[in-house]
């Protein structure tokens, strides 16, 4: 199980159910993949087809959306 944290411009971002426990979080659209690491700081962990503004747009909604993020995450996994 995949749960979707947010929806934007047809950009996914979700977590996976078994990962470790650093907080992070996937990205994607179409066949492009992305994942952030969201802790101890936001940094692109990996990048497969996004280009650079896509990504500084990608991280600009992770920024923003930090937060939320961190909620829905100890929300999941801690349940």
């Amino acid at each position: 199980m995949s749960p979707t944290v947010f929806l934007i411009r047809n950009i996914r971002f979700f977590f996976f159910s078994r990962e470790e426990k650093r907080i992070h979080i996937h990205i994607r659209q179409l066949n492009k993949r992305a994942k952030f690491w969201v802790e101890p700081s936001i940094e692109l962990a990996y990048n497969n087809g996004f280009n650079d503004s896509e990504l500084k747009e990608i991280k600009m909604e992770i920024i923003n959306n930090e937060n939320t993020i961190r909620e829905k995450w100890n929300s999941y996994f801690e349940s």
